[in-house]
């Protein structure tokens, strides 16, 4: 996914956050679990044919990661991309390098994963160093999703 595809989809994302108006912050129907002990909640917004999901630190509210859970992800993994190798509800997953352009010296995360019912889920982070970027990894790590994944990529 190139600068102009991911900021595209941020502010899409940010946009319909905007418009939509109907946010859950404490128990969302369709997001993943997050630890209980984790200091995060999600913030998210259901659109047609996706559900758009915010991890804010419960400590400033600031965004720690977002999962987009849809048919389909604008987001394609390129092999030449690859970064760390994870796992996330027990699937081993490839994180992949992206950049934003607003912020070239974030270091910015992607994957997906393929969920039940023809769905996948895009999971995206931003990290100022190397040590958030591992304790945001342990963070994602950390999620449970509902419904049993097929697989993963």
């Amino acid at each position: 996914m190139n600068k102009t595809q991911f900021l595209s989809l941020a502010c899409l994302s940010l946009a319909g956050l905007a418009l939509a108006g109907a946010v859950n912050a404490q128990t969302p129907d369709n997001c993943p679990t997050l630890a209980a002990d984790g200091g995060l909640s999600w913030k998210q917004l259901d659109g047609p044919g996706f559900t758009f999901c915010k991890a804010l630190r419960d400590s400033d509210g600031s965004e720690a990661f977002a999962v987009t859970i849809s048919e389909d992800s604008p987001f394609k993994p390129r092999r030449g991309d690859r970064a760390e190798q994870a796992s996330i509800d027990g699937h081993d997953v490839y994180w992949y390098r992206s950049e934003v352009a607003a912020a070239p010296d974030a270091l910015v995360r992607e994957t997906l994963l393929e969920l039940e019912q023809d769905r996948v889920a895009h999971i995206s982070l931003q990290a100022g160093s190397q040590e958030q970027l591992a304790d945001l990894l342990r963070q994602v790590g950390a999620i449970r999703f509902q419904e049993k994944r097929l697989s993963s990529n």
